[in-house]
């Protein structure tokens, strides 16, 4: 099946629309991000950014097709006209290594958010609902199924929690704002932390949120206001996960559907891009 074909099949298989309104393919982000699609597929690799490891093992497995949730070259919109014509030196590397394996990199970021399908016809959205799945989590849900971003899981502690995500999903090591022996029930996935956080701030007060999982957050706002409730007795924290780290499940999950929704026998592998981050403590 030609790669063009996957691709399609896949954003068919996707819900393919966002807050009521259909994808627009001329302003999505879910571009083919490099090589040609006009050729037979070997093999597909999902994972949550296509770094120059992920491609090397691609490339060992004998895959073409590297499905990727986050952007290849750096930058919103992947826009690469600035690298060429600085011929910044990654980029250039970075190239000759997809060029020499004849690689394709599709990126999947608003199709999987937009939902896939659930057994009762509906859908929920694709990353998150991977990462309750990696978590054991999918119990715990709470809210809405269709968008799992709020828990309740059984009473534990924050730094037994942040043990486990570190054990789990491979992690070299977690941020953590508030007292490691607060109790942790009520858990929260809020989307990016950089700047306001009214909402956040008024779920943790209002709702009794006990620990958010954060993909980024800022040294201001919600952070503050975590730290000061911890520091008055409250069970309130933050564990500081990482985009990737966070989201990443979600494209492993993707390997247990994606020959339904190509529709045809390809090797697919999930191959996880990895802990960005290493640690120093004092």
């Amino acid at each position: 099946m030609l790669i063009q074909k996957i691709i399609e099949n896949v954003k068919a298989y996707h819900k393919g629309e966002w807050e009521g309104k259909k994808i627009d393919e001329a302003t999505t982000r879910d571009k083919i991000l490099y090589g040609n699609p006009q050729q037979e597929c070997s093999g597909v690799v999902t994972t949550c950014w296509a770094s120059v490891e992920v491609i090397k093992k691609a490339a060992e497995l004998g895959a073409n097709l590297i499905i990727a949730h986050e952007a290849l070259f750096w930058n919103h919109g992947d826009h690469t006209d600035w690298l060429i014509k600085e011929q910044n030196h990654t980029f250039i590397e970075k190239k000759k290594l997809l060029d020499a394996y004849g690689i394709v990199v599709w990126r999947d970021h608003d199709y999987i958010h937009s939902g896939i399908p659930m057994k009762d016809g509906s859908y929920t959205d694709g990353i998150f609902y991977g990462v309750a799945e990696k978590l054991g989590w999918t119990d715990y849900i709470r809210k809405d199924i269709h968008n799992p971003l709020y828990f309740e899981i059984p009473k534990t502690t924050v730094g037994e929690l942040a043990d486990f995500l570190v054990q789990r999903l491979q992690l070299n090591g977690i941020k953590i704002i508030g007292n490691l022996h607060s109790a942790v029930k009520k858990v929260r996935i809020p989307f990016h932390v950089l700047g306001d956080a009214r909402d956040s701030i008024s779920e943790a007060d209002q709702e009794d949120i006990n620990c958010f999982l954060t993909m980024e957050v800022v040294d201001f706002t919600l952070a503050e206001y975590i730290r000061d409730s911890s520091m008055l007795g409250m069970d309130k924290a933050i564990i500081g996960m990482g985009h990737f780290n966070l989201e990443e499940p979600g494209m492993e999950y993707m390997v247990s559907y994606l020959p339904t929704a190509i529709g045809t026998d390809i090797p697919c592998t999930y191959i996880q891009s990895g802990d960005m981050y290493e640690y120093m403590t004092k």
